[in-house]
């Protein structure tokens, strides 16, 4: 993540290192609904309320190792699915892209393009467990994950020992009520503190391809199943009374299955592959 951007907003250093000390504006106080504690598995989630934009993180884009991102406009309807990490001692009381001390024990999260601040449901696919954080900064910047969490929130979602896990990340509309923990399938509804047991969950799989042409599709298979990628099939939908052919592979049971099923796609030309539910 991304530990400050210059006043200009587009000037960025990776978490860590920082501008001149010219270029640090003081430091906006942490949002009173999301203060953290250090008891971890207890912490409740972030309670969304509107907030203005911040000063600060939101540039139109910003440049991090050769790569450009834009920022979002609004989280409104914002859903991704893919691969969770989380930051903790190391970056305790470093300033965020928002210019907030990181707390390790609050709810929060850092994410390459939404605005900030902004609410997000983040939802463990692997075991079901569902938590509200608030994003205050910017990255992972390290392979494809998809967002960072704080410590706190890692417990709660019970990643601490693998490190990662397979996530859905979906916007919240702070104007509107909450709704209950269900944004897929895969995540029962949960209490906002209390850990749960593991749960089913459904299967996961890599989407490395969609088409409204199925000829389109059956190449990219055929070119696919050349490969070791594992089982490879073709999934017709019908979405808006149009047909849509998905190339997927899987079931994926893990994070690290599912690093190299996306690293050898890219390999073969493909840079677009994102997790999928069935």
């Amino acid at each position: 993540m991304i530990a400050a951007l210059s006043i200009a907003g587009c000037a960025s250093a990776p978490h860590g290192s920082a501008p001149p000390a010219v270029l640090i504006p003081p430091v906006e106080q942490p949002s009173p609904s999301v203060g953290g504690t250090a008891n971890p598995p207890f912490v409740p989630d972030a309670i969304p309320r509107v907030e203005p934009r911040s000063r600060y993180g939101n540039p139109p884009y910003y440049d991090v190792f050769g790569k450009r991102y834009y920022v979002l406009a609004s989280s409104v309807d914002y859903i991704e699915r893919g691969v969770a990490s989380w930051y903790g001692p190391g970056f305790h009381q470093v300033l965020t892209s928002t210019r907030e001390p990181y707390d390790m024990y609050a709810m929060t999260a850092a994410h390459k393009t939404l605005p900030l601040p902004a609410y997000v449901r983040v939802t463990n696919l692997q075991n079901g467990r569902s938590v509200v954080v608030r994003v205050n900064d910017r990255g992972p910047f390290v392979g494809n994950r998809i967002i960072d969490l704080s410590y706190s929130a890692a417990v709660r979602l019970d990643m601490l020992r693998d490190g990662t896990a397979m996530v859905e990340v979906r916007s919240i509309d702070p104007t509107q009520p909450l709704p209950a923990a269900t944004p897929s399938p895969a995540s029962p509804p949960l209490t906002a503190a209390t850990p749960s047991p593991a749960t089913p969950h459904a299967p996961l799989y890599v989407q490395a391809g969609a088409f409204a042409d199925p000829d389109n599709a059956q190449r990219l298979a055929a070119k696919l199943r050349r490969g070791s990628f594992g089982t490879i099939f073709i999934r017709h939908d019908v979405i808006a009374g149009r047909g849509m052919y998905r190339v997927r592979i899987g079931p994926v049971p893990d994070v690290p299955d599912y690093d190299r099923i996306v690293a050898a796609l890219e390999q073969a030309g493909v840079r677009d592959a994102h997790l999928a539910l069935d």
